[in-house]
């Protein structure tokens, strides 16, 4: 039996979720022979220790204690702002480590973290679940395998059912940015293209207090990839009909729809029709729950070196450098062209 210890910096909403997902690993591990055990700390000390008694895991005070435990991995589920240094920490320690998107508030500030890391050898998996998630796997299986024919369109939506606080957007950098930088990774990762330019526009309609903390609640963006094919990626904050992602992929020879069964949060408005019959999601953490648990199961084989990164910085930054671009769109009114590279 191979133990591995991981050590998770951040135990709020997301990290709360890891925390669970972490521990309930050995369920699907222990066959292969690998056992996984938990450390953990966070600023919030006393909500910390309540996480770590209520999972067995283990509480450490400090980011610095957690490193020199002796942990083979570090998981990051802190705030954006912290993320650079605590990349760099796990860097330095010599152990993988997994962050939350993105690398860092927007690109500018990651392009020195990516050198960072390459110039350290340093393996860091960023958080783009999606890509574990079982339709969008199918349907990049489908689309690779030739299935679908040529895409001639894509259309890719990110809802939530009620908005996160306001003071959680006031630094999350901008709706394209929190939310739709999911959908832009997807894309990327689906069509194995770039997308080279963004026309965003947005409204406010929810709380004024999101429009003044420099956000929008509800916003579309107009995609175009390297080959001239277009998608739309639309957001919202206020979906009442529960948390809704789905990504539409139409081609010359077949189509699918990755997010269509029974908790879709859509109703039909023909005479009959009773689909989809379920209860739709409410929250991101039930959409992607198996998703989620699959993303950390392939941190801790990465560990161990049974698989490749599902997913580098670099891959993260290059959906960053769409979500700045549609930020800026959103701002000027204007499309923005997208640099490909994420060489600093």
């Amino acid at each position: 039996m191979k133990d591995v210890v991981l050590g998770l910096v951040g135990v709020g909403r997301i990290g709360v979720m890891h925390a669970t997902n972490i521990t309930a690993l050995n369920e699907v591990l222990d066959p292969q022979g690998i056992r996984v055990r938990l450390r953990l700390t966070d600023v919030a000390e006393e909500h910390a220790r309540t996480v770590a008694s209520g999972v067995g895991a283990e509480f450490l005070p400090s980011v610095e204690a957690l490193l020199a435990s002796g942990v083979d991995g570090l998981v990051v589920a802190t705030g954006t702002g912290t993320h650079p240094e605590l990349i760099t920490a796990g860097v330095d320690a010599g152990i993988p480590v997994f962050c939350e998107k993105p690398v860092a508030l927007n690109v500018a500030d990651a392009l020195p973290v990516l050198d960072y890391i390459r110039d350290r050898r340093g393996v860091v998996q960023i958080g783009h679940q999606r890509r574990f998630d079982a339709g969008y796997l199918e349907a990049r299986r489908a689309y690779q395998a030739g299935e679908l024919g040529w895409i001639h369109s894509l259309r890719a939506v990110t809802c939530d059912m009620t908005p996160p606080p306001v003071e959680f957007l006031a630094g999350s950098g901008g709706l394209f940015r929190d939310c739709s930088v999911h959908d832009f990774d997807i894309l990327r990762w689906l069509t194995g293209r770039e997308i080279v330019e963004v026309y965003a526009k947005g409204s406010n309609n929810g709380d004024p207090a999101i429009g003044e903390a420099g956000d929008v609640d509800t916003a579309l963006a107009l995609v175009t990839f390297d080959d001239g094919t277009m998608g739309t990626v639309s957001a919202s904050r206020y979906n009442g009909a529960g948390h809704d992602v789905r990504l539409e992929i139409q081609g010359s020879r077949g189509s699918l729809l990755v997010g269509l069964d029974d908790r879709t949060a859509l109703a039909s408005a023909e005479a009959g029709v009773t689909f989809p019959a379920g209860q739709p999601h409410r929250t991101f953490a039930e959409r992607f729950e198996t998703a989620y648990r699959s993303e950390m199961a392939a941190f801790v084989e990465l560990i161990i070196g049974a698989r490749e990164n599902p997913c580098t910085p670099e891959d993260a930054v290059a959906a960053s450098r769409v979500a700045d671009a549609a930020q800026e769109s959103l701002a000027t009114g204007a499309p923005v062209s997208v640099t490909v590279s994420v060489a600093s």
